[in-house]
């Protein structure tokens, strides 16, 4: 049997990851968090902590129904944008989303090779090309907002439209400065 890499030796072993299909292996168990045994109070005061516990339970859903479509949440956000901005220049898309040139030119290439997008000279920018959908495209974003509008439904249900509208006009507050 071949030795274990350095690696791997030192690695910590991880519990198993709870994700939002993941049922309580008894009644009693997965009540709340507080029936870990573990206090978490503090951590639930933070925004990060809670922002980001949001987001794994949402993106855990989103990654299920998108697969079909072979979309990640950037590349669904970035379809969506130029869905919604036809013509919108990779820098806009780069500000808009916070994602750096390099990361967004590998994105670009593997939506264009999948035929989703269409380059075409900018208007108003010699310089700059202006993306668009392709029809294959438009068919595919149309189908994956559909789906992802459900989703969002489907993850918010505990939370009255008021509640989802205020929570999320709070964390726009947050990131929008």
């Amino acid at each position: 049997m071949p030795e274990p890499s350095v690696a791997n030796t030192l690695r910590r072993p991880r519990a198993p990851r709870k994700t939002a299909g993941t049922a309580p292996a008894s009644p009693s168990a997965g009540v709340s968090e507080a029936s870990s045994g573990l206090d978490t109070s503090y951590l639930e005061t933070l925004l990060g902590y809670n922002a980001r516990r949001a987001a794994l339970a949402v993106i855990t859903v989103f990654l299920r129904r998108m697969a079909p479509f072979g979309l990640r949440p950037v590349d669904f956000s970035v379809l969506t944008l130029i869905a919604h901005n036809p013509g919108v220049t990779s820098r806009q898309l780069c500000a808009e989303l916070d994602i750096l040139p390099p990361n967004l030119v590998g994105m670009i290439k593997n939506l264009d090779k999948r035929g989703l997008i269409e380059r075409k000279p900018h208007p108003s920018d010699r310089r700059a090309l202006g993306l668009h959908l392709s029809a294959e495209g438009k068919q595919l974003q149309k189908q994956a907002q559909l789906t992802a509008t459900r989703l969002e439904h489907d993850v918010s249900d505990t939370l009255t439209p008021v509640e989802l509208d205020t929570l999320n006009a709070l964390l726009r507050k947050v990131y929008q400065r």
